[in-house]
């Protein structure tokens, strides 16, 4: 009877450890939610109004831009993106919000433009290439293709398609 109560404390101690790290071990496979940019308050953005606002009074309400253009007009962007990942893979976008604020000359806001997850780009590499237009040439042609090019007719040499004197200006 005596030895009947040692084995089963043994299993009882076994069985807690054995559950203790599947719980531990099944914990590292959560899926992990990160925000990254702007916090997006709807209330807040709703109060822009084209016409009314300008620089000054958008920065007041919702705050610097996430970024500015650099070139044409002066567009403001808010930048709100959340993201989810399983365990050590790559995160993908769940949700996105894109703000565009767009200013006039004066900086007086002509229009809230918002855009989502539409405007992410889905790009998928093949192996270790990722395909481009243009010419599809192997290296035997990239170092032997340009031989009897050079000085043939018509190809800006010094070959027949030159002007009357033998130079490139005729002379």
């Amino acid at each position: 009877m005596r030895q009947f109560s040692r084995q089963s404390r043994r299993g009882h101690i076994l069985l807690a450890v054995g559950l203790s790290a599947l719980v531990l071990g099944a914990s590292g496979c959560t899926r992990i939610r990160t925000h990254q940019g702007y916090q997006v308050d709807k209330l807040l953005v709703d109060s822009v109004q084209p016409g009314l606002d300008n620089r000054a009074s958008v920065e007041g309400t919702l705050g610097r831009p996430s970024f500015a253009s650099q070139f044409g007009e002066q567009d403001w962007y808010y930048v709100s993106r959340d993201m989810r990942s399983l365990a050590f893979s790559n995160p993908k976008p769940v949700d996105q919000t894109v703000l565009r604020v767009r200013f006039d000359p004066t900086g007086n806001v002509v229009a809230v433009d918002r855009m989502g997850l539409e405007q992410v780009a889905h790009i998928s590499p093949m192996g270790d290439k990722t395909p481009t237009l243009g010419r599809n040439r192997s290296l035997f042609n990239e170092i032997f293709g340009n031989i009897g090019a050079v000085g043939a007719g018509g190809m800006g040499g010094s070959g027949a398609g030159s002007g009357p004197g033998g130079g490139p200006n005729g002379s």
